[in-house]
């Protein structure tokens, strides 16, 4: 919903209520960047000096400017499943079997 207000010159000004959800949705598409430094110091000295930057933004977004620290972080990745476990186990041990009858057989085969 606009509403419209005339201003003191008689330009008729727009003011646009805008919902939670709409403003979510325009943050997230277009993301925003809060930075701040914070030195103390002590007698013209520097002690300390802490840097914050912070992006707001969707993932496609941040995959868009290339960031996509979490997606080799192992901290944000599922772990796997107890199945997914216990069927690379049976491959393996299948793997395995094969190997070692081969080397049986190659092995029977030089001793005749």
């Amino acid at each position: 919903m606009a509403t419209h207000h005339n201003t003191a010159d008689g330009i008729p000004n727009s003011l646009h209520s805008t919902n939670l959800a709409d403003l979510l949705e325009r943050l997230l598409d277009k993301g925003i960047v809060i930075a701040g430094d914070i030195k103390i110091n002590l007698v013209e000295v520097e002690l300390l000096t802490i840097q914050i930057r912070l992006i707001i933004c969707s993932v496609d977004k941040a995959r868009e400017m290339g960031l996509e620290w979490w997606t080799n972080n192992p901290a944000f990745m599922t772990a796997p499943q107890p199945a997914e476990i216990s069927d690379s186990i049976g491959n393996i041990e299948r793997r395995l079997n094969k190997i070692e009858s081969a080397i049986e057989g190659a092995r029977q085969s030089d001793a005749d």
